[in-house]
């Protein structure tokens, strides 16, 4: 694999898919999928912190799948979450994770809306930066910053405006976004960011992506020539 620092790889983000699927090959509920998934997750983020990429951002919850998806599994992923939290804090001088939230936090509820303020607020001088997105949508982002420009009375609206608005501001763009389960699209994932990102699907199942896995990535992720719409 190359190293990391070699190919210029600062942020990878992540779409987190097969969770499900996962569960249902092995006959087993979908909250075992995500429970096993929460698992992987973990795993790879310290896996990048390790190989040196500074910013992690992972799609955890769609504003679809928080509309769409029956009760009993939003109440396991909040759970799930809940308790990912808790160890977040307890764990935070160890982790060294920078915690920053993409979407409408307010929309999980007040009491997990305040969970992940004050998760953010205790670790903003970490060093990795974890971009969790939840009940996110790149559509609704993009609208949210053109509402709270013109709410400033900014007319002239340019590139670096809308991006100083995006939740991901304090963020660089994606380098790679890795979609698993085999599917390849955004589903409306990082819509104003990923302009000049790389992309790299996979059929590996979420809960199965392992280090191996974000090796076979990561030197995709090598051989390409980025040319930013440049001749090279």
């Amino acid at each position: 694999m190359k190293i990391v620092s070699e190919c210029s790889l600062n942020h990878i983000a992540f779409i987190m898919d097969g969770n499900g699927r996962w569960a249902t090959s092995k006959a087993l509920p979908r909250e075992a999928g995500h429970t096993k998934g929460a698992a992987a997750f973990r795993h790879i983020v310290e896996r990048c912190g390790d190989l040196g990429i500074k910013t992690v951002t992972v799609y955890a919850l769609s504003t679809e799948n928080l509309k769409l998806r029956p009760q009993k599994e939003i109440a396991a992923l909040m759970r799930i979450l809940d308790s990912y939290i808790a160890e977040a804090e307890a764990d935070r001088e160890k982790n060294n994770i920078r915690f920053i939230f993409l979407g409408d936090v307010d929309g999980l509820g007040a009491e997990m809306a305040e969970k992940c303020r004050h998760l953010a607020n205790i670790t903003e001088k970490c060093d990795l930066t974890l971009n969790l997105a939840l009940n996110y949508g790149g559509r609704a982002e993009i609208a949210r910053a053109a509402s709270r420009l013109s709410s400033k009375g900014v007319t002239d609206i340019t590139e670096d405006d809308l991006t100083g608005e995006m939740y991901t501001c304090l963020s660089p763009d994606p380098d790679l976004i890795v979609r698993t389960a085999g599917e390849e699209r955004l589903s409306n994932f990082l819509l104003w960011q990923c302009a000049y990102a790389e992309f790299y699907f996979t059929d590996t199942l979420w809960p199965d992506f392992d280090d191996d896995a974000l090796a076979l990535a990561i030197e995709s992720f090598g051989k390409r020539k980025r040319k930013y719409g440049a001749v090279k």
